[in-house]
């Protein structure tokens, strides 16, 4: 297998067992494209795969990183790129497996970013601005002068809406000027790309109930608990998984109230997951009926693969 395959999708839609799958058939190993999954800790809350459901693959670019370090849409293709060489040097298929929309288009179009420039004091007034107005009068301010990223990012993004707006600021142009620019190099990988997606949406929804059941079940509200004490962890804090779960640790609401907030959040998420993939026409849709096997999603993507390879 000389292509990069792509595994992408909303939460909960299992793609992280297709991509070990597809791995023990294509010598493969697994590159992660979550924004979360790079952290260490919030291993409940950002879904990480565990040993039992790696199988013994190797997985990279999950829990890396402290929650209170910064971390780039450049930092990530920069790290998926080097970790991509090494796979094929060593003979075997990388396999991106994700639902981080920005992260995997970036990589694929081999999008390059200046990050040279950094104003912290600027990025200290937008997390104020935010505060003291709203995220989603932040992310208006993004929109008067980038439209484009605008429409990409949703409100509880924080961190890329203020990044935007410090792109703008300390260089002149805007984030989707540059990714303009950039797409003018091609990237050196040929990819299969596959999204996973379901004919019913009920099917999905009920997948990401229950594993918002099973993430309370092993601990989500202790690791959320402890995520909230730790004030220098923003990107963590503002995580769908920890964030739902602070009115209950404020006394504001109870904790089945917060669960039932956290699934709705989650199913909405996925929404835009949905969105963000099908937009993409490179991308083939593999779509899950209710009756489908795991056997049968494996064969779905074997086809997609083989017929493009």
């Amino acid at each position: 297998m000389d292509k990069v395959i792509v595994i992408c999708g909303p939460t909960a839609s299992g793609k992280t067992a297709l991509a070990v799958e597809l791995a023990k058939i294509y010598n493969g190993e697994v590159i992660s494209a979550d924004s979360m999954q790079i952290y260490t800790d919030m291993d409940i809350a950002s879904a990480k795969p565990t040993p039992e459901e790696q199988q013994g693959i190797p997985h990279h670019l999950v829990g890396f990183l402290d929650p209170a370090d910064g971390f780039s849409v450049a930092d990530y293709v920069k790290m998926c790129d080097e970790c991509v060489r090494d796979i094929f040097e060593r003979g075997k298929t990388p396999i991106i497996c994700g639902g981080t929309g920005l992260y995997i288009s970036s990589f694929v179009d081999n999008l390059t970013f200046d990050d040279s420039e950094q104003d912290y004091a600027f990025r200290e007034e937008m997390r104020r601005f935010a505060e003291e107005n709203g995220n989603s009068a932040l992310l208006e301010r993004l929109r008067d002068v980038d439209p484009e990223t605008a429409e990409t990012l949703h409100e509880n993004n924080v961190g890329r809406i203020i990044r935007a707006l410090e792109v703008y600021k300390t260089t002149g142009h805007t984030i989707s000027q540059a990714k303009a620019m950039s797409r003018e190099n091609p990237s050196p990988y040929e990819f299969v790309m596959i999204t996973l997606d379901f004919a019913d949406r009920e099917q999905l929804h009920e997948r990401i109930n229950r594993r918002v059941d099973d993430m309370v079940s092993r601990g989500l509200v202790e690791e959320a608990r402890q995520c909230i004490d730790q004030p220098d962890r923003q990107t963590a804090a503002q995580a769908i998984g920890c964030k739902e779960l602070y009115p209950y640790f404020r006394g504001e609401r109870s904790l089945e109230d917060c669960i039932e907030e956290l699934k709705l959040r989650t199913r909405q998420y996925a929404k835009r997951q949905l969105t963000w993939f099908r937009r993409d026409k490179r991308i083939s849709r593999l779509e899950i009926v209710q009756n489908d096997e795991f056997s049968d999603i494996v064969r779905k993507a074997r086809e997609i693969i083989e017929r493009e390879k």
